[in-house]
C-alpha cells in the first residue's frame, strides 16, 4: 500500500494491496423491483505472481439463504490489472493507480459494465450493471478490510 505525498493517506497502488481478507455486502437491484443480498469474505491469495480471489457467503434470494461462493484470478501487467475467471478465459481489465476505474465485460447477449471505486481505500467498491435479455440489475458490492 502507497501513501499519496499530498495527503499521507493510502492509496491503492499494486495488486498486492488487495492481498488479504475482506468483508463483503452485496446489494443486487434487479430491474423488475426484486433485490437480492450476498453478505460474506472475500479473500485474496498469492499464487505466484497473481492473487486469487475467493468470495463466500450467503447469498439471500427472496426468503432463501443459499450458500454461495466464486473464484476469480488476477494479476498486474504493467499499468493494467488483468481480471480472469477461475479458468483463466479473460474476464476484463482495469488501470492500476485510477481512482474510478471502469471496464466492459460482452458476453453475448448479455453486457457487463463495471465502475470500481478505490477513492476511500482501504475499503473500496464495484457497481455491475448487466444489461441484455435475460439480465438486467445493478450489483453494488463493498470490500472493507479484516
Amino acid at each position: 500500500m502507497a501513501l499519496r505525498a499530498d495527503t499521507g493517506s493510502a492509496e491503492f497502488a499494486s495488486l498486492w494491496d488487495l492481498a488479504g481478507q475482506w468483508s463483503l455486502a452485496r446489494r443486487i437491484r434487479h430491474a423488475d423491483g426484486r433485490e437480492n443480498s450476498f453478505s460474506g469474505k472475500a479473500v485474496f491469495t498469492r499464487s505466484g505472481s497473481r492473487l486469487i480471489q475467493e468470495e463466500s457467503g450467503l447469498l439471500r434470494i427472496d426468503d432463501q439463504s443459499l450458500e454461495a461462493s466464486q473464484r476469480l484470478v488476477w494479476n498486474q501487467d504493467g499499468p493494467l490489472l488483468r481480471v480472469h475467471f477461475a479458468d483463466m478465459r479473460p474476464f476484463h481489465e482495469i488501470p492500476i493507480g485510477v481512482a474510478d476505474p471502469e471496464a466492459v465485460h460482452d458476453c453475448p447477449p448479455d453486457r457487463y459494465h463495471v465502475a470500481y471505486d478505490f477513492a476511500q481505500w482501504p475499503t473500496w467498491s464495484s457497481v455491475w450493471t448487466v444489461t441484455g435479455p435475460r439480465k438486467d440489475y445493478v450489483m453494488n458490492s463493498t470490500y472493507t478490510p479484516v
